[in-house]
C-alpha cells in the first residue's frame, strides 16, 4: 500500500499509474475545465504551462482523450465502496458524463448530478443580453458499485421552515405539534403524563412536540445554493483565482468517506481538498503538477496544523542536499531505502548496522555522512557475511552485489578497497551516492531588507519588507508570517506573493517575521527577521 497523506509533484497520469488498485475511497477532481483560454494557467510555472498546451493539441476530442484516461486510473485505484465527485462546467459536462463518465464506471453506477450555485450574484457570462448569465458547475457523482459508502447529510432550515416551529416551551426551546402515527400505547401514555404528546380532536392521530433543535435540519438535496463562495474578504481566500470553498469539499467528503478513509485529489491546486480531508481526519493524496500549487498546499497545511494534526511528506522532482544531510537519522534511512526501491529495516537494534535490503535480497547499509571510508566498507563486508551466510556465498558465486552502501560521497580508500574486493575476492559490494537515487539540488539564498514606510502618534511603525530569492531555478513565489513562532512552524499570512514585496503595521515592542522562497525544483529556504519596534533590527 502507498503511504498517504503525501503531496506528489508530476503528472498525474504516470503517478495514478504507480498507486495500488483499490486503494482509495473517495476522489475529487477539479480538472482544468474546456474553456481554451488563457486564464486557466493559474500558477505559470513549466509543468502547468506545458499541461496546458498538451491539452489543446487537438479540440473536444483530444481533451475528453486527455481526462479520459486518467480517470480510467481513477476507477483502477477506488476501493469497491468508493466514489468519484468530477467537477466540471458547460463547456464539456456532457461529453464527460457520456464519452468518460458512463463509459468506465457504468450508467448504472451513475449516482448524481449536482449542481454547485458557485456565485450568488449574476454570474460571469459578459454577453448579458444575448443569454442567461452562466453561474452554476456541475460536479458528476459515480460509484464503482452498487455497494458504497453514503452518509446523508442536512443543513440548517431556511427562516421559513424555522416559523413552522412556533410553540415555545418554558425553557426557550422552539417546538411545533405534529401528528404521532406509530406509537406504542405504553410510549405515549408516558409522553402525555409528560406533557410532550395530547390528544387532538380535530385528527385521529395524537400530537407530539417536534423540537427544533433536535432535528437534523433538511436533507441536502442535488441543487448546492446555500455554499458561500470565496469573496475578497474571505478568511479562506489564499490568491488562487479558481479557489472552491472548504464548505464544498466537506459536503463531499462526509457524504462519501468516513474517518480513516483516503480521499485523492489528482489536481491539487490550491490545495482544498487535502486541507478539508486532513481536518475530517481522513487520509490523503495530493497530485499536481506545479511546484507552486504542491509548495502552497505544503504551507496551507502547515498553518492548519496542531498537536494532533498527522504528518504528512511532500515528493518533489529534487530535494535539498543540505536538509537531506540533516534529517533526523532513522527517517533518513527509512526514506532513501525506500526511494532506492528496497525495504527499510523496522528494527532499530541488533540489526548489526544493515538498514534494509534491496530489490534482489540483499542488505544494506545507510550512512547520512560525506566522505565514507575504507573502514565503513570493511565493518559493512563483516556484517553482510553474518546477516546471511548463505546469501552471501550465492551472490559471490553469482557475480550479484553482496550488499550497497548509500551515503553522500565516499573518499578514495572506500572506492579502492570495493575495487580490491571485486578484483580479488570477486566480492562485489555497491557503493551509491544519493545523488545517484534522488536528485539533489540546492536549496534558494535569501535575504530581507526593510525600511519604514510610515509612524502613527502611537508608535506603530509601518515597515516595508522586500525579500530577494537567488536561485539557478529561478523563483516562484514568497510567503510570509507576520507572527513566526519557531515552535509552532511556519504558519503562513501571506501564502502567495509574487514580487516578495510586503508593507505591514507594527506596534511598539517585539516581534519576529518569517519569509520564505520556493524556486522552481520546490525548493525553499527561509528567513527570520527579529526586531523591536522603535529599536534595532536582530536577524536570527
Amino acid at each position: 500500500m502507498q503511504p498517504v497523506n503525501k503531496l506528489i509533484l508530476g503528472d498525474n497520469l504516470e503517478i495514478l499509474k504507480s498507486l495500488d488498485s483499490e486503494s482509495v475511497d473517495l476522489v475529487y477532481l477539479d480538472p482544468p475545465f474546456f474553456s481554451n483560454r488563457n486564464y486557466e494557467v493559474i500558477w505559470g510555472d513549466e509543468g502547468e504551462v506545458r499541461s496546458f498546451r498538451d491539452r489543446w493539441s487537438g479540440g473536444m476530442d483530444h481533451y475528453i482523450g486527455w481526462l479520459k484516461e486518467r480517470v480510467e486510473q481513477m476507477h483502477r485505484i477506488l476501493q469497491p465502496t468508493g466514489s468519484i465527485f468530477l467537477h466540471c462546467d458547460w463547456h464539456a459536462n456532457a461529453y464527460i458524463r457520456v464519452d468518460i463518465l458512463d463509459r468506465i464506471f457504468g450508467m448504472g453506477n451513475f449516482n448524481s448530478e449536482i449542481v454547485w450555485e458557485r456565485t450568488f450574484g449574476s454570474g460571469s457570462s459578459k454577453s448579458l443580453s444575448k443569454k442567461f448569465p452562466a453561474n452554476t458547475d456541475t460536479i458528476w457523482y459515480y460509484t464503482k458499485s452498487p455497494k458504497f459508502i453514503f452518509n446523508q447529510l442536512s443543513k440548517p432550515y431556511e427562516p421559513a421552515t424555522i416559523k413552522r416551529y412556533d410553540k415555545i416551551d418554558e425553557s426557550g426551546k422552539r417546538y411545533k405539534w405534529e401528528n404521532l402515527k406509530t406509537v406504542a400505547k405504553e410510549r405515549l401514555e408516558e409522553l402525555i403524563a409528560n406533557g410532550e404528546a395530547r390528544y387532538n380532536p380535530n385528527s385521529k392521530y395524537p400530537v407530539y412536540k417536534r423540537y427544533l433543535d433536535e432535528d437534523k435540519g433538511t436533507p441536502v438535496t442535488n441543487l448546492w445554493n446555500d455554499i458561500e463562495f470565496i469573496g475578497t474578504k474571505s478568511g479562506e481566500r489564499i490568491g488562487y483565482p479558481t479557489q472552491k470553498p472548504e464548505a464544498l469539499l466537506e459536503r463531499i467528503i462526509k457524504c462519501a468517506s468516513n474517518e480513516g478513509d483516503v480521499v485523492l485529489d489528482p489536481f491539487v491546486g490550491g490545495g482544498t481538498t487535502v486541507a478539508v480531508a486532513d481536518k475530517l481526519n481522513r487520509k490523503w493524496i495530493g497530485i499536481d503538477q506545479s511546484v507552486q500549487a504542491i509548495k502552497v498546499t505544503e504551507f496551507r497545511l502547515n498553518k492548519q496544523r496542531n498537536l494532533f494534526s498527522a504528518s504528512f511528506s511532500v515528493q518533489l522532482h529534487k530535494y535539498d542536499y543540505d536538509t537531506l544531510r540533516n534529517r533526523e537519522a532513522f527517517d533518513f534511512e527509512e526514506w532513501i531505502v525506500t526511494q532506492f526501491g528496497g525495504t527499510p529495516n523496522t528494527k532499530k537494534r541488533g540489526d548489526l548496522g544493515l538498514d534494509g535490503k534491496a530489490a534482489d535480497g540483499a542488505p544494506i547499509q545507510v550512512k547520512r555522512s560525506d566522505s565514507i571510508g575504507r573502514n565503513v566498507v570493511d565493518n559493512f563486508l563483516s556484517a553482510v557475511k553474518r546477516f546471511d551466510a548463505k546469501l552471501f556465498d550465492k551472490n559471490v558465486k553469482d557475480q550479484n552485489p553482496v550488499g550497497y552502501i548509500i551515503a553522500f560521497s565516499f573518499n578514495r580508500g572506500a572506492v579502492e578497497e570495493v575495487a580490491r574486493l571485486k578484483n580479488d575476492a570477486h566480492i562485489i559490494i555497491k557503493l551509491m551516492r544519493v545523488e545517484e537515487i534522488v536528485p539533489i539540488a540546492k536549496k534558494p539564498s535569501l535575504t530581507v531588507e526593510i525600511a519604514e514606510a510610515g509612524r502613527d502618534k502611537k508608535g506603530v511603525r509601518e515597515l516595508t519588507f522586500t525579500a530577494h530569492g537567488v536561485s539557478e531555478a529561478g523563483i516562484e513565489f514568497y510567503s510570509w508570517d507576520f507572527n513566526y513562532k519557531e515552535a509552532e512552524g511556519f504558519k503562513p499570512d501571506v501564502i502567495i506573493d509574487k514580487a516578495g514585496i510586503q508593507t505591514h503595521k507594527l506596534k511598539p515592542g517585539q516581534h519576529t517575521v518569517a519569509v520564505k522562497v520556493v524556486d522552481n525544483d520546490g525548493l525553499d529556504n527561509i528567513e527570520v527577521v527579529r526586531l523591536k519596534v522603535n529599536g534595532e533590527v536582530e536577524r536570527g
